[in-house]
């Protein structure tokens, strides 16, 4: 075979790994900058070379063939070393750049993420930053992702995963409800006021807190609770919260500026709430060699920003409809 034509079956061998990896031609179209028509036709110009098909697509992904497996068996590992070896060198060769592909939940990056971007834009003016809110999980390696920045208990051991903060759920009010409805004293008062329930797959009606006793004992209960609203996303829920609708669970990110106003106020401080959300924010990316310098540097930079609550102008006014 010619030289030329080992370059042109190089590049699309390499274009067979993505596929292999996305399940997608328009994925791999995404992660590759090209359009979709040229990935079919890339993809037709190997299975010419080869004499053989290489994929077999439905409607909603495609699926390699055996054939195509080999090819990508045999070349992955070499095609993963040649992009960390060139991105080890861009990295060296001054400041950090490239393009950052960064996935967060939709209200962690609202009110989190959102407000610290000009800053890092500033001080990394050569990164160019995909930032995409999704509640959904996303797999990283799949879909091109650099990093995840994800609210959780725990992160897959396929990821190597960074503590950016500490992270609580908190119980809340507003002045108005406990005007009119009273205080709860105990976890048990629950089961008499609205409870607004953050609305996830599998969740059970019932919230569950953790209190110190005597001689550090600590005692655990349980409270089905009820009430007229449920939503996915915790802006929602405090806005509910905010307007006097009921009590509710919040992850302190959503909450902190509300609480200093006296907007909001904490129910049941000397309980506390688990098995909610996550008890802390981390940033993951995929497992592997070392990571390149944009993602250290937004890492560290959101490491700093949240470990000093440093957030400016995450929400606007204690009724921010953000």
């Amino acid at each position: 075979m010619s030289i030329p034509h080992i370059a042109n079956a190089l590049v699309d061998l390499h274009l067979l790994t993505v596929i292999a990896q996305t399940r997608s031609l328009t994925q791999a179209a995404r992660r590759l900058g090209i359009s979709k028509a040229s990935v079919s036709e890339r993809l037709r110009n190997l299975e010419r070379a080869v004499g053989m098909s290489l994929v077999r697509r439905t409607t909603r992904s495609v699926a390699l063939t055996p054939a195509a497996m080999q090819l990508v068996d045999d070349t992955q590992s070499s095609f993963t070393r040649i992009e960390q070896s060139l991105q080890q060198i861009r990295d060296q060769a001054g400041a950090p750049r490239g393009v950052l592909r960064v996935t967060a939940p939709v209200a962690l990056g609202r009110q989190r993420i959102a407000p610290l971007l000009p800053e890092f834009m500033r001080r990394f003016p050569e990164i160019r930053l995909d930032l995409d809110l999704n509640d959904r999980v996303a797999n990283l390696a799949q879909e091109g992702f650099d990093l995840a920045i994800r609210h959780v208990r725990s992160v897959p051991d396929s990821y190597i995963a960074l503590t950016l903060c500490e992270s609580r759920s908190l119980l809340l009010a507003s002045p108005d409800y406990l005007r009119r409805r009273g205080s709860p004293e105990s976890p048990e008062d629950l089961a008499q006021h609205e409870c607004l329930l953050y609305l996830r797959d599998g969740t059970t009606q019932s919230w569950s807190f953790e209190k110190i006793a005597a001689r550090r004992r600590i005692e655990r209960v349980s409270i089905p609770v009820a009430g007229p609203f449920r939503a996915n996303n915790s802006e929602v829920l405090r806005e509910a919260i905010l307007g006097g609708v009921g009590i509710g669970l919040l992850p302190d990110f959503s909450s902190e500026p509300q609480l200093r106003s006296g907007a909001l106020e904490q129910v049941l401080p000397d309980w506390r709430p688990v098995g909610f959300f996550g008890d802390r924010i981390y940033a993951a990316r995929p497992g592997g060699a070392r990571a390149p310098r944009a993602v250290e540097c937004f890492i560290g930079f959101l490491r700093e920003a949240f470990q000093r609550r440093d957030i400016p102008n995450a929400t606007p006014s204690a009724r921010s409809h953000s």
